[in-house]
């Protein structure tokens, strides 16, 4: 990923310097394994464990001839253990090395994932609280509907964060997992005993089966949870990029003293962070997909997962990190105006009350059917001539003739709409 959009703890996680520590973890884990079980002498573990190390860039001229990164590595870390180095990758094949140390790298960066997530959680959590009782118009289709709170919504993407941290932990916990079970996965060499020692000495648990790598359906369900989790943040984006727009301006995006919008245009203020997320998450889902084609392989293993994972592991574990702290930014400084919520709430003359209007209508006794067409009529006739919805209702002798004005007033009663919010709102925030 370019240096843009990588925040530099995530960047190390997915550095080649990482990468190779991890793969010498492996090594010097496993020798050290061996050793206590008879395997290798016990000085050839000591020395791969004391003076193993690496050079990057002998790994890369290495590879240049060799064209094999695995091998490149053994035998630069070779160079430095010396002679006992004969027992470095003893009985092991180089997916037991790579996948393994890749589920170490998975391991760190979901535990940076988690932090990040978890730090929105908590700030949507407080804007909620803040918002909770602050009124606004809720819209499907992009129309006036019903009232609800700033709050409500806060409360619903807290909600889905949360699920996103439940998918993020779950497919992390499913990737945790190593192997050493050789080139076709029958332990030729090795046997599962000795796995088992291994990874859980890594902190990973042995995969039951496996063939020359771990399963492929494992990382496209951590793919696919960073998929969601990007299209959540991609979602708050998308409102907030809504409520921004001149037209409705309920809310916007902290604009910071000396910022520029535009090059040509002095008085915008654009919603610009969240066009990015919503740009970036299309990358961290269309590398969900490429996950989803890996997992098919040939046989017991083809390498065209690997190239595919070089990129889309790193750059998406790289995106959601940022993107999830852009948006953390971007909700705990967001501005919003209740006065306009509550002006565009009352734009439409009262329109957002017949629904409780048309139910107050049928249980007073009127039929369903007369109901609709009259409270129909008169709220046609409001969207056409910016007419009070309310007084036109009241000057109607068919609906004032046969329903008492408490029924009338109570269907406009803008606390009976919203009484159950503020328990919602606690409820999601539990």
């Amino acid at each position: 990923m370019i240096p843009r959009y990588t925040r530099p703890e995530m960047g190390r996680i997915w550095s080649e310097q990482f990468r190779f520590e991890q793969w010498l973890e492996v090594e010097a884990t496993t020798a050290e394994v061996e050793a206590e079980l008879g395997m290798i002498p016990a000085e050839a573990a000591r020395a791969i464990r004391q003076r193993g190390g690496f050079d990057l860039q002998r790994i890369h001229a290495i590879e240049a001839e060799v064209r094999h990164d695995v091998i490149a590595f053994t035998t630069a870390v070779a160079e430095k253990v010396g002679p006992e180095a004969r027992f470095l990758h003893y009985g092991l094949t180089s997916n037991d090395v790579v996948d393994t140390a890749q589920a170490l790298q998975i391991r760190a960066a979901a535990a940076l994932l988690r932090q990040g997530l978890e730090k929105l959680g908590a700030i949507l959590a407080r804007r909620a609280q803040e918002f909770r009782a602050t009124v606004m118009v809720g819209r499907t289709h992009g129309i006036h509907a019903e009232p609800i709170t700033f709050g409500l919504k806060f409360a619903i993407w807290h909600q889905e964060n949360r699920r996103n941290l439940q998918r993020l932990a779950a497919a992390a916990e499913d990737l945790r997992v190593g192997k050493i079970s050789g080139a076709v996965g029958t332990y030729a060499h090795l046997g599962p005993d000795v796995e088992a020692k291994i990874c859980r000495r890594l902190g990973l648990e042995p995969a039951p089966v496996s063939n020359q790598v771990i399963q492929r359906d494992r990382h496209a369900a951590f793919l696919c949870a960073l998929a969601i989790a990007a299209s959540t943040l991609d979602k708050i984006a998308i409102e907030i990029r809504h409520l921004q727009r001149t037209e409705v301006r309920e809310a916007e995006e902290y604009f910071a003293a000396g910022q520029k919008g535009s090059s040509a245009m002095p008085h915008k203020r654009n919603p610009v962070t969240c066009e990015q997320i919503s740009g970036l998450a299309r990358v961290v889902r269309a590398n969900a997909q490429a996950a989803l084609e890996n997992i098919a392989l040939w046989h017991e293993r083809d390498i065209s997962h690997s190239s595919v994972e070089r990129v889309i592991l790193p750059d998406s574990c790289i995106l959601l990190d940022y993107m999830t702290a852009k948006m953390s930014n971007i909700v705990e400084k967001l501005v919003a105006y209740p006065e306009r919520m509550r002006a565009n709430l009352e734009s439409t003359h009262g329109l957002v009350f017949s629904g409780q209007l048309l139910l107050d209508l049928a249980e007073s006794g009127m039929s369903r059917e007369d109901a609709y067409r009259l409270v129909q009529k008169h709220a046609m006739e409001s969207w056409r001539t910016g007419a009070d919805f309310r007084g036109l209702i009241e000057a109607d002798p068919e609906i004032s003739g046969r329903v008492p004005k408490e029924t009338i007033a109570a269907a406009f009663d803008l606390n009976r709409h919203l009484r159950h919010v503020d328990a919602l709102i606690t409820r999601a925030l539990a």
